[in-house]
């Protein structure tokens, strides 16, 4: 009977921790409570140094977002083997226009390589794969789907983490709330950058003072490149499986079917393939 009596406390005290947390996941789960989380989220902005007219401007009238929730949800094992991923996304088009692309940027190209050690090939491999080199961006607002994100149950610190990222990049000038858009889950810009991708390795390529990786080619290109560069990327090492620069490659998506697949499709652009 004494070991029951002293089981109570710990007995209540569990009970306790699992009733909270069933409310917890209640409340993140519940779109009702979305805008009590925004508000707690704008006092934890300003102490990360965010000012008022930024969270005003970016969060003042953000909405929970059911559309990203769907997307965040219907998420599908991805299946297709490498042979079946490159014959379609390393096509004749994308080999064309990279080549192109490359002829048209020459200068740019020239001056990122001299900077940042990184080819031409890979730079427009990625872009062409990432968003058709820039053609589709994604058309959800940025902010609202990464607070969406932020309060969701399943992944909430780390969304929160690129939410203030992404006020950071309203704050300095890079972009408006409104022109922020992208994919569902924050990617943003012609090489899909996630907000703390963009705060570490966006730069101002092209001179206006502003790190535009939405309009700006140069900047795309360039902060693309230094990306690579901040992962350990070797001027003048090979990028193919089993080569140094492979692994840098696959800092960029750990996909082994779509790194590889990055890998092809500049091969094919450089003509060496």
């Amino acid at each position: 009977m004494r070991l029951f009596k002293r089981l109570l406390p710990i007995v209540g005290l569990t009970f306790s921790l699992a009733a909270g947390s069933t409310a917890y996941a209640a409340s993140c789960s519940d779109p009702a409570g979305f805008p009590a989380w925004l508000e707690s989220y704008k006092s934890e902005a300003a102490a990360a140094g965010i000012s008022q007219g930024t969270i005003d401007a970016a969060l003042g009238n953000v909405t929970y977002d059911r559309e990203t929730i769907s997307h965040d949800r219907g998420q599908k094992v991805f299946k297709q083997s490498f042979e079946q991923f490159s014959a379609r996304m390393a096509n004749a088009y994308r080999i064309s226009k990279g080549k192109s692309l490359i002829k048209r940027y020459a200068d740019v190209f020239s001056r990122i390589e001299s900077q940042y050690g990184v080819p031409a090939p890979v730079i427009v491999a990625i872009w062409g794969l990432e968003t058709d080199f820039g053609a589709f961006m994604g058309k959800f607002e940025t902010i609202r789907s990464l607070a969406t994100l932020a309060y969701d149950c399943r992944r909430p610190d780390k969304f929160r983490a690129e939410l203030t990222d992404a006020l950071r990049i309203v704050q300095r000038g890079d972009m408006s709330p409104s022109s922020m858009r992208g994919a569902w889950a924050g990617e943003i810009g012609q090489t899909q950058f996630m907000p703390s991708s963009y705060i570490k390795y966006a730069v101002d390529f092209d001179g206006s003072g502003r790190r535009d990786l939405v309009h700006s080619v140069p900047d795309v290109l360039a902060s693309t490149a230094k990306y690579l560069q901040g992962y350990g990327w070797q001027a003048g090492a090979g990028w193919d499986p089993g080569e140094a620069n492979f692994a840098v490659i696959q800092q960029w998506n750990a996909s082994a079917v779509y790194s590889r697949t990055i890998a092809l499709l500049a091969d094919k652009i450089a003509g060496t393939k």
